[in-house]
């Protein structure tokens, strides 16, 4: 089936003469080689001890690789005047198409002559309809093979009659091109809108490398301009657009749902208005199976907005070219939503895929992963499972745009897979994933010691309905922070490396327990338990938070700072380090002391043994945290030293 059928389906006529008349000559060649087929069976069968005729040539030549077309002339054989063919009547059926596809650009021309062929091609084709059996007489196989003119009308003749024909109509036709665009009967200001479309589309041609595909066609076609790319080799893969005015229409018709939504993006960015997409089945198309068709609209303001939009629809086409297979190979690595992410920002950066498939493709990632050993993944293993799903996508955009400029430059194959593992080593590196978890956990924390700062500020210790909210909010927190630490467990099962992180999230956990604990002893004593939290009793109290929630801030700091620590992380971030750690002790000192004085003025000034009771656990409850927060500070110390040979 070819390209220009589905043309035909989405009703741009004016654009397929061309193409037509390309498809008619290539039948030409192929009827030929058929009846020179059919000649070679009757020279075999007439002489079946002599040599069979060699057309590997002529089978070469019209592009034509049918196993039993070239087995035909060696199985035929005559018996009496008839002549035995197997398979004659699959030829018979190819026969019929190709003469079909020859005589198509003539349909509609008007003149006597064309009209005159189209009856006689109607005729054979009515006749070869009547062959029912795998055999010929004499009368038919010359009627078939005949190139002589005489009085009775031949196959081969009305092929010759046919090739004339098209000879003249391809003489009619301009031979012109813009920029690579096929074009013909344009107006004057049609030409600087099909070069603003071959602009964009010639800007990133080069992405397809040798993929075939991206041949343009432009006419016009009364008040309309008309532009069509086949994209690639799928007869069902066309794009058409149509200029009237100011008003850029495209219609665009895919195989796959998925990857018209990609365009659909794409094309939104320049400003698309689409419809809503068509499924259609058309007869002899993509092997009877249903394609989507949808049409995006571009109103502009003017024709500089107009030759821009032209040009960003050009720009974009590459990069539907081998997409599916793009795809299911980045599935491989990371969701099948982010997987058409990394193809969209490949898309927006002007890389593309098809450096990256050339390159490799999954083998580049999966080499990569390979060499940087078990330490960092095992078998199995998903690239987002272990970096996160926006590193992975990060990793991926950045493969592509490393392939794109290698293939490029000219340069190895090698060398594109030596550069995926080196950027793979450096984002494990820079990312330092493994303190995603300790971080975020850390921010958990912090927010429960600020929330319990702030409610005393704000007097929230007498206000029940304002202390039960963030009891509330600090429960969410504190779970949260669990489900960290189990990610963080789960991660260790698989990869040795995880557990010192695991050790040190487990003990910073016991920060998050405390300090939800404090919030929901907060919300109790609000609920009319208060006697007494006022003057030195709430003064108190203040200090002691405060001291918390800047010693939880040091943490994050360290934190911070511990996850930069590598080979090249100077002495100024050791000293830092240092400095944030033992803020983090005095603390915990400090707080110790607060809270003898806070239960030194809560046995002065409160009387309610449980306002007492329950003051006294909150108190508790903080310094806790900081005792949690000094152990945590300890094993991050070890830590941190570790990754730059320091010991302990």
């Amino acid at each position: 089936m070819e390209k220009v059928d589905v043309v035909t389906s989405l009703g741009q006529l004016q654009l397929l003469r061309p193409a037509w008349i390309k498809a008619a000559l290539a039948a030409n060649d192929r009827l030929k080689l058929y009846l020179t087929v059919l000649q070679a069976a009757q020279a075999h069968a007439e002489q079946p001890n002599a040599p069979l005729l060699d057309l590997k040539r002529e089978f070469a030549a019209a592009q034509v690789t049918i196993p039993w077309l070239t087995d035909l002339p060696g199985t035929t054989y005559r018996e009496g005047k008839t002549l035995y063919v197997p398979d004659f009547l699959r030829l018979v059926a190819l026969l019929r198409d190709d003469l079909r596809i020859m005589a198509r650009p003539l349909a509609g021309v008007g003149n006597i002559v064309e009209s005159e062929l189209d009856r006689r091609v109607e005729q054979w084709c009515g006749w070869l309809d009547a062959l029912t059996e795998d055999t010929l007489d004499v009368a038919q196989l010359r009627a078939l093979t005949s190139g002589k003119r005489g009085e009775d009308d031949s196959f081969h003749v009305l092929v010759m009659d046919l090739h004339k024909a098209l000879n003249r109509m391809a003489a009619e036709l301009s031979s012109e091109t813009i920029d690579g665009a096929h074009v013909w009967e344009l107006q004057d200001a049609d030409r600087p809108r099909v070069a603003a479309f071959m602009r964009g589309l010639n800007r990133t041609r080069a992405l397809k490398l040798n993929h075939p595909g991206l041949d343009t066609a432009a006419t016009r076609d009364g008040e309309r301009l008309l532009l069509q790319n086949d994209i690639g080799t799928n007869d069902a893969h066309v794009l058409v657009v149509q200029v009237a005015g100011i008003r850029a229409t495209l219609t665009y018709s895919d195989l796959h749902r998925q990857r018209l939504a990609f365009f659909q993006s794409l094309l939104t960015e320049i400003g698309a208005s689409w419809s809503a997409p068509e499924l259609r089945v058309t007869p002899g198309l993509n092997a009877g199976e249903a394609y989507h068709v949808d049409t995006a609209v571009f109103d502009c303001d003017g024709e500089e907005a107009l030759q821009h939009v032209l040009e960003g629809i050009g720009s974009r086409i590459v990069f539907l070219i081998d997409w599916n297979r793009a795809r299911k190979r980045l599935v491989e690595f990371v969701s099948k939503v982010d997987a058409v992410a990394v193809l969209a920002e490949g898309a927006r950066r002007e890389v593309g895929h098809m450096a990256w498939l050339a390159g490799g493709g999954e083998r580049l990632i999966y080499g990569a992963m390979q060499a940087l050993g078990a330490d960092y993944f095992h078998i199995g293993d998903r690239l987002d499972q272990v970096m996160g799903p926006a590193q992975a996508k990060e990793f991926l955009v950045e493969v592509l745009v490393l392939s794109s400029q290698a293939i490029q430059r000219h340069q190895p194959i090698a060398l594109i897979a030596d550069e995926t593992r080196l950027l793979l080593v450096r984002h494990m590196r820079q990312h330092r994933d493994e303190f995603d978890l300790l971080t975020e956990h850390a921010a958990y924390c912090h927010a429960i010691a600020e929330g319990v700062r702030d409610a005393l500020a704000h007097g929230h210790d007498s206000d029940k309905e304002a202390a039960r909210a963030l009891a509330e909010r600090a429960k969410e927190w504190e779970r949260q922070a669990d489900l960290l630490v189990v990610h963080s467990r789960a991660r260790a099962e698989r990869h040795p490396r995880w557990l010192p992180f695991t050790r040190l999230i487990e003990g910073a956990d016991d920060v998050a327990d405390a300090l939800e604990e404090a919030a929901f002893l907060l919300s109790l004593i609000a609920a009319d338990h208060h006697q007494g939290w006022r003057g030195e009793v709430h003064q108190v109290m203040q200090l002691l938070a405060d001291a918390v929630l800047t010693a939880t801030q040091d943490h994050v700091k360290a934190l911070a700072i511990a996850r930069a620590f590598g080979e090249e992380s100077g002495g100024v971030d050791h000293e830092e380090f240092v400095a944030a750690s033992w803020r983090v002790l005095n603390a915990e000192r400090q707080c110790d002391i607060l809270l003898r004085d806070v239960r030194r003025t809560l046995s002065e000034h409160v009387s309610d043994a449980a306002t007492l009771n329950l003051s006294t656990d909150f108190a508790a409850a903080l310094e806790q945290a900081t005792d949690a927060l000094l152990a945590t500070g300890y094993a991050l110390r070890k830590l941190a030293f570790s990754r730059v040979g320091g010991g302990e």
